[in-house]
């Protein structure tokens, strides 16, 4: 019997890797465009010997600018053609909701998981070797997330605080299907906010694998397990906080972006069914 169970499930995980490898490495490209957008940004606003911070010497305005660029960034992504087809979840707290509301088998979590840690991971490695001094500098230092002077609980409140308001909204959104198509919008302007705002609590990492991807390149593992499980923890706190609201579980969808030009991974029927 367990043979047979463990050949099964041998050849379930190698159909879907046959099937849905192109995804995987998708979520990984997309992830790595966006650490290497992040390592831009900040070291182009941020470094010291930047002329845009020589000229602004508000750190809540070059925050905001940051925040404003990021944003876009993951709108970019969100919507793009690649993001459309793998639903550009680029966070493996996301995929893990995505599981949790039973929109992706174990396998594909997995797949997903796996490239998004990779593509993060090479995303900074490729700026820290074109840009390395830029990138290694203190006043960048490869975008870690590095806890503010708050206390652990504190940062790790604000980590499951910024995830739950994500999810809550994303969810909230999709439930409107004259809304649903700018959930990206949403979520790309929550991070800007976030960014502007909560970083100097916590860094907003708001994902794992971005927090890895920089650990990882800087060799610095402050309170890693904090961007490792808050995150993920205040995701699925807003798929409860909705189902306790009375949502209907099948009605309950976290996908960032709907198009009916192109077939996502992740489907739905958030464009076609009645606002409830």
């Amino acid at each position: 019997m367990t043979l047979v169970a463990t050949q099964s499930e041998s050849i379930a995980l190698t159909d879907t890797w046959r099937r849905n490898w192109r995804l995987f490495l998708i979520e990984g490209a997309l992830l790595g465009l966006f650490m290497v957008s992040a390592c831009g940004f900040v070291a182009l606003i941020q470094h010291q010997s930047s002329p845009v911070r020589s000229a602004i010497e508000s750190p809540l305005l070059r925050r905001a600018m940051v925040g404003a660029a990021m944003g876009l960034t993951a709108v970019g992504l969100i919507y793009s053609p690649w993001g459309k087809r793998s639903g550009a979840q680029m966070n493996p707290a996301m995929t893990l909701s995505f599981w949790r509301l039973g929109k992706l088998n174990g396998w594909d979590v997995a797949g997903y998981i796996a490239g998004q840690f990779v593509g993060g991971s090479l995303g900074v490695g490729l700026m820290a070797a074109v840009f390395g001094s830029w990138i290694k500098d203190s006043s960048v230092n490869y975008v870690a997330t590095r806890p503010g002077p708050y206390g652990v609980v504190t940062v790790w409140l604000a980590e499951f605080g910024i995830a739950l308001l994500m999810m809550t909204v994303v969810m909230a959104v999709n439930k409107v299907p004259r809304l649903a198509p700018y959930t990206g919008c949403f979520a790309g302007a929550l991070v800007a906010v976030y960014i502007t705002f909560e970083s100097p609590i916590s860094g907003m990492s708001l994902n794992p694998a971005r927090t890895f991807g920089s650990a990882i390149n800087a060799g610095q593992w402050m309170a890693w397990w904090i961007y490792f499980t808050a995150p993920v923890a205040g995701m699925f706190g807003g798929i409860e906080l909705h189902r306790a609201l009375g949502a209907k579980g099948h009605a309950l969808c976290g996908k960032l972006n709907h198009s009916r030009s192109v077939t996502c991974h992740i489907r739905c029927n958030c464009l076609d069914r009645a606002a409830s």
